[in-house]
């Protein structure tokens, strides 16, 4: 049986490359993230064939963000699909729509922080107000909270802040920007180990690269789930 802490991000061209690395992966993984990328090659008829199908959990990470009204509709809408995971931007009048949007339904809304691929220099030119970006994220998610979020999405880095928060008992942290020891950064900048970030209050990890980039996926989840064994 497979430990869902850990997801697996089909960030492949498309569906039919999905459901190979899936179908790969076998046994060994309970639990995959869809994103916008795969949105136009199938993503969603593979996110209900992995679910309905295969009886695997499902992590839509859409990150809608718009007027309130727009995310209700867009989250109603999916939440008709009987998936686990969905994120939106963690701005609060973003994530109280967003859960009005999936209310009757077992749809978890992820607010999400500040994206792991940035770092102060990139804020800067976003013109998003100074401060540590840790300070930063942990006061996203306060505010995620607040509005209702069942969890949050941030870095590794920002895990054990978040956990301390009063507000995070019972929510979700789910942490991308995860990298096995030896592997390539690529373009994450805030990074830990799959262990270090689930010592730190996480969840749940995101590997995607490490996994589906190696020559023996399987393996490569095994050895992450393996290491998880260990905590």
């Amino acid at each position: 049986m497979s430990d869902d802490r850990l997801i697996v991000a089909l960030d492949v061209e498309n569906a039919v490359q999905g459901l190979q690395l899936a179908e790969k992966l076998g046994e060994a993984v309970s639990f995959y993230k869809i994103g916008l990328g795969m949105l136009t090659g199938g993503g969603l008829a593979l996110a209900n064939e992995l679910k309905q199908e295969h009886g695997k959990r499902i992590f839509l990470d859409m990150k809608l963000f718009d007027i309130g009204a727009t995310v209700e509709s867009a989250v109603r809408g999916l939440a008709q699909f009987d998936l686990d995971f969905l994120t939106v931007h963690g701005d609060p009048h973003v994530v109280s729509a967003a859960k009005e949007g999936a209310a009757g339904k077992d749809l978890k809304i992820l607010a999400v922080t500040i994206l792991t691929s940035l770092d102060r220099n990139d804020l800067d030119d976003g013109l998003i107000k100074s401060g540590d970006i840790n300070d930063l994220v942990v006061e996203r998610a306060s505010k995620a909270f607040e509005a209702g979020a069942d969890g949050v999405i941030a870095s590794p880095h920002e895990a054990a802040l978040i956990r301390a928060l009063p507000q995070a008992s019972g929510r979700l942290i789910v942490t991308p920007g995860v990298r096995p020891k030896g592997t390539a950064a690529d373009d994450q900048k805030r990074i830990a180990t799959p262990a270090a970030a689930i010592r730190d209050g996480a969840d749940h990890i995101v590997v995607g690269r490490p996994v589906w980039k190696s020559p023996d996926p399987r393996g490569a989840a095994q050895a992450i789930l393996a290491e998880l064994q260990g905590i």
